[in-house]
């Protein structure tokens, strides 16, 4: 078994999961909990399945982009619990965990065809994104950017592909975006099972982070403000 930690949004989000299955998870939506209960998601999924963290196979963290703050701190417990049980740390990429996430809510859909694109979006303020995008049928196509969007952005991707957008940050980029056959999923919220499927295939494949140099995948470079004093 691994355990799967989300906390690229303000979603903080503990999974459970075998090959097969989530076999138990633990989420909370205020973005004010990751520090304090992320810690205690991951002692109840375990202590739920009866087991200890030596007894996992590995800990798998989102490793980003998304917000500086939940990426470092689920990076600094995942890298925590690796050390102290001597297991393997993957890292898998929000972007890959979101398409997942949307891939397995459409599948069976009627308009769900190898030429559906996904696009997860996450929001990085004004009117970035950090995005990339998936082929319903073969992966990545496009890596992961950051990207102003404007009206005519996604216009080089052929017409008669649909592009499903979703996440986050797909809210605001549906007023702007003018391409047709285009899609725009205002629902979607994250959540650490959507990391089961990636997170088997780099455990099989032996794609495992060097603990000691693992950082998140801020994408950009985190900027903070000084606050300015009244001068009277």
């Amino acid at each position: 078994m691994i355990i799967c930690i989300e906390t690229a949004t303000n979603l903080c989000s503990v999974a459970l999961c075998s090959d097969k299955e989530v076999i138990s998870l633990r989420e909370s939506n205020d973005q004010r909990t990751h520090a304090s209960m992320l810690t205690v998601f991951i002692d109840e999924v375990l202590k739920e399945s009866g087991i200890k963290a030596g007894d996992l196979g590995a800990v798998a963290v989102s490793k980003g982009p998304g917000s500086y703050t939940g990426l470092r701190i689920g990076v600094s417990v995942a890298k925590g619990i690796a050390f102290a049980a001597s297991i393997p740390l993957i890292g898998i990429e929000t972007t890959l965990s979101m398409f997942h996430g949307m891939k397995s809510r459409l599948e069976g859909e009627k308009d769900m065809n190898d030429n559906t694109l996904l696009c997860p979006m996450l929001d990085a303020r004004r009117m970035e994104v950090y995005t990339a995008l998936y082929s319903s049928s073969s992966g990545k196509i496009r890596d992961i950017s950051a990207e102003i969007i404007t009206e005519a952005s996604f216009s080089d991707i052929d017409i008669a592909r649909r592009i499903v957008f979703f996440g986050d940050g797909a809210e605001k980029c549906s007023k702007v975006i003018g391409r047709k056959n285009s899609v725009f999923i205002k629902d979607f919220s994250m959540s650490a099972s959507y990391m089961r499927i990636p997170v088997f295939e780099a455990f099989s494949k032996g794609h495992f982070e060097d603990l000691a140099y693992f950082e998140p995948f801020y994408l950009k470079d985190f900027i903070t403000t000084t606050q300015r004093k009244n001068i009277l």
